[in-house]
């Protein structure tokens, strides 16, 4: 009988984290679209590391990051009762570092490209810079918003290397689907493997579908 709780979780995962960096990820595109500062191209750089890094690199510097054996870590257990190794937070704290360059990216595009003469139409009429962004600039840019949206999601269902190291493969709690495909695979049990790929690969695709279809057949290019 199939196991549903690693798809649960890593569904669950996706959802946290495509939030979180929906959050996160709006003041942080919009200061990289139209900030003009020296410190800017770092902040860039930092962001899109991890579309080039192996994720294991990064999930092993967080691993030893929270690990209560280090000064970081211990604080952390300390003062806020926060254990990350091996939990679901730490899981979230990993995809959102992991998955952050697809959701700012589409959306700093999106801020880039838009009219100049909408900010100062809506700044001449009396607007806040918070009515600005709400009720001018989101609303002509939800392609990118939702390109942002889907593509994080997507992303974070897919992870394997950063889950795995900082979180390992506790059942209910850190075992996500695809590192049950991995221990599949390793059994030499590929049906149950074939089917957890398979679910993976139908939503994957429809997700990806309703992109393409929502953006009028394609998805620009965001990465630099």
């Amino acid at each position: 009988m199939m196991d549903w709780q690693p798809l649960s979780l890593t569904f669950r995962l996706a959802f946290v984290t495509t939030i979180l960096l929906f959050i996160i990820a709006i003041p942080l595109a919009y200061w990289l679209a139209y900030a003009k500062n020296r410190v800017k191209p770092v902040i860039e750089t930092l962001i899109s590391m991890p579309l080039v890094l192996p994720p294991t690199v990064l999930g092993f510097y967080l691993l030893l990051a929270f690990s209560p054996n280090n000064a970081f870590g211990q604080w952390l257990d300390a003062s806020l009762g926060l254990r990350l190794v091996f939990s679901f937070e730490g899981l979230v704290i990993g995809s959102l570092l992991y998955s952050l360059p697809f959701m700012v990216h589409p959306i700093q595009s999106g801020f880039a490209n838009l009219s100049p003469s909408l900010k100062e139409a809506a700044y001449i009429l009396g607007k806040s810079r918070w009515t600005t962004l709400t009720k001018v600039l989101l609303p002509n840019i939800r392609p990118s918003l939702l390109t942002g949206i889907v593509l994080s999601f997507a992303h974070t269902i897919g992870e394997f290397g950063v889950v795995l190291m900082i979180g390992g493969n506790i059942p209910g709690q850190t075992k996500v689907a695809s590192i049950t495909i991995y221990d599949e695979v390793e059994s030499l049990n590929y049906a149950a493997a074939n089917t957890y790929s398979l679910i993976l690969f139908v939503i994957t695709f429809c997700i990806l579908l309703l992109v393409y279809l929502v953006n009028g057949g394609h998805v620009k290019s965001y990465w630099k």
